[in-house]
């Protein structure tokens, strides 16, 4: 799948988040990595000065670190997105 850096894709990337037991927030800070993962609360926190491609990239490599299961969605568009999300590496 080819990531497409666009405010349609971010939503989708974003409306996965909301679906899973993770709760996403855009918060200023000094992340050298663009974002920080807190496992014990479920919170991914990305850095909201990030450029939209970088709040992409920064969510699909939380994505492919946390391992959610595309069992774990009710929705079949959800799990077939993160099915397509595990099939893309970032080549930067």
């Amino acid at each position: 799948m080819a990531v497409k850096y666009t405010k349609h894709f971010l939503d989708k990337l974003e409306n996965l988040f909301s679906a899973s037991s993770y709760i996403l927030r855009y918060e200023k800070g000094n992340f050298k990595s663009g974002y920080c993962v807190l496992k014990d609360t479920k919170i991914v926190i990305v850095n909201k000065y990030f450029p939209l491609e970088g709040k992409i990239n920064a969510l699909i490599d939380i994505l492919s670190e946390l391992n959610l299961e595309p069992s774990e969605f009710k929705e079949k568009t959800n799990q077939d997105f993160l099915n397509e999300l595990r099939q893309t590496t970032l080549k930067f």
